[in-house]
Order: C-alpha cells, then structure tokens, then sequence
C-alpha cells in the first residue's frame, strides 16, 4: 500500500502543478490580448520609429537588386542600420540585400540597399520584401541588437 499512496501523492502533485501552469498560461494569454488601458487611436504625428518599403525594387540584368523605402528612428546610443532581405517564390529561402546607416534625428529619412542573390535567383515579378531598422547598442561592452522597427511586404520587381 504505501507505493499505491506515494504514486497518488506524486499524481496529485503532478496534476496540481499542470493545472496552476495551465491557469498562469490562460492569464497571461488574458492579460496579452487585452487592450492597453492607455491606448490612444492611430495618429502619425505621434509615431517615433518606423520604417517603410516602397512597392517596387529594381533588378538589373547582372542580378543587381535594389530597395528603398523611408525610415524614421530616435534615441539611438549605438550604430543604427536599415537591413533589407527579399524572397520570391519559395518564402523560406531570403536574401540579404545591403545595409544603409541609420541617423536616428526623429527625422523621416530614405534609405536605399543594393546587393546580388547567389546565382542570380531572383526574375522580375512578384516579390517579399523585410526591411529591419536595428542598433548595436554597447551593453557591457558588448555590441546587442536593439530593433526599432520592422516592416514586410509585397513589392514588385522590375527589370532596371
């Protein structure tokens, strides 16, 4: 009998420790999907950091890729950068396309990346475009990313 009872102890235990994980996991989910108290309705003037894709990227004959869109960042401490990658077709497969410095002025500002994808894979056509304004922020020494703002979407490339 006293393993029967150490066996219920131990299913009791177990089954009491689920189910107040599972009650902190539904809270949590409560407390993420409700709106912030404080929310007030969109307004551009009161947006600090963004960054945008224009609808269309170039692409030259030699596979020469080219994005831009806009950015606006502020309170940066470390080097700021708008990274952009594009993926056609297969969604999984990105490319990375460029880097451009970043001055984080509270000022809206363009921003213009060039690069190739290996082995020219990329037609003109339907594209996905991730633009990805991040700091490396000096924390203990260390350069850590810090992201501003990301922005995806659809874009079109045309023959440059």
């Amino acid at each position: 009998m006293p393993v029967r009872s150490a066996t219920r102890t131990r299913v009791t235990a177990t089954a009491a420790v689920k189910a107040a994980a599972a009650a902190a996991a539904g809270a949590a989910l409560l407390l993420l999907s409700a709106p912030a108290a404080s929310a007030a309705p969109h307004d551009a003037r009161h947006i600090t950091e963004s960054v945008t894709v224009d609808s269309t990227g170039r692409l030259a004959a030699d596979g020469t890729v080219t994005l831009s869109g806009t950015y606006r960042c502020t309170a940066a401490v470390g080097a700021v950068f708008v990274s952009s990658s594009v993926s056609q077709g297969d969604s999984s497969v990105e490319y990375g396309i460029g880097g451009t410095w970043a001055v984080c002025d509270g000022l809206e500002h363009r921003w213009v990346n060039t690069g190739k994808s290996s082995a020219n894979a990329l037609k003109p056509g339907a594209a996905r475009v991730e633009a990805t304004l991040m700091e490396l922020r000096p924390i203990g020494g260390l350069p850590l990313p810090a992201f501003h703002a990301i922005h995806a979407q659809n874009v079109t490339l045309t023959e440059a």
